[in-house]
């Protein structure tokens, strides 16, 4: 059975490592917060100005004085600090933020991500994610496997580029996959979600891959 959006922001939390600054991009990947694990040190970065923020806030708590890039309330912890959007920038584009978690509307198989318009729909801007993706360590993409008009791990991506040969790694309502965006191993396997068949995989991904599965 394919993993739920929380099963799949769990599985994303387990690339944090203590110590680490980290962006977490809008969709998905916001609920990383409410699984890093106890006892786990680690710095989110938002966008907008924020650094140590904590999980999202219980109904009732919520401060709109607080949000994250994405415009959700998220809670101040005692390490929270705030700064300018440029003073955010500069740390993401001088590479001192880890690791950024990002979503997609596809990933290519060399590592190409594309995330933030579709030709022909309105679009605020693009945001941070170009700078995150040429700034930060190591990129991870959390998103659904396939869209509604097909699937998302593709050969080449169709729609304008965020960044090339920038995604480390992808996780998925199906499983997890690692990306040689430098090398020759190009896409693998490493992961299925529990239930789910090698086969399942295979006929929803146009992208190439190898299989890599840690208990095989």
């Amino acid at each position: 059975m394919p993993w739920t959006r929380d099963q799949m922001a769990e599985r994303a939390a387990k690339e944090l490592r203590d110590g680490f600054y980290v962006n977490l991009g809008i969709g998905i990947p916001t609920l990383v917060s409410n699984y890093i694990p106890n006892g786990m040190s680690v710095q989110l970065q938002s966008e907008n100005g924020m650094l140590g923020f904590g999980p999202f806030p219980y109904e009732g708590d919520e401060d709109p004085d607080l949000i994250n890039a994405g415009k959700q309330t998220v809670t101040e912890l005692p390490t929270t600090s705030y700064f300018s959007s440029a003073d955010s920038f500069a740390m993401i584009r001088g590479g001192h933020i880890d690791l950024a978690l990002l979503g997609a509307m596809q990933v290519a198989e060399n590592g190409d991500l594309a995330n933030w318009m579709i030709p022909g729909k309105m679009v605020k801007g693009m945001g941070g994610a170009m700078d995150l993706v040429a700034g930060v360590k190591k990129v991870v993409v959390v998103m659904e496997h396939v869209a509604k008009d097909g699937p998302k791990l593709l050969h080449r991506c169709s729609l304008p580029l965020t960044g090339a040969n920038v995604v480390d790694l992808v996780v998925t309502d199906l499983g997890v996959f690692t990306i040689d965006k430098h090398g020759k191993d190009g896409m693998a396997l490493i992961e299925l979600a529990d239930g789910v068949t090698l086969d399942e995989v295979k006929s929803n991904t146009e992208a190439t891959f190898r299989v890599a599965l840690k208990n095989t």
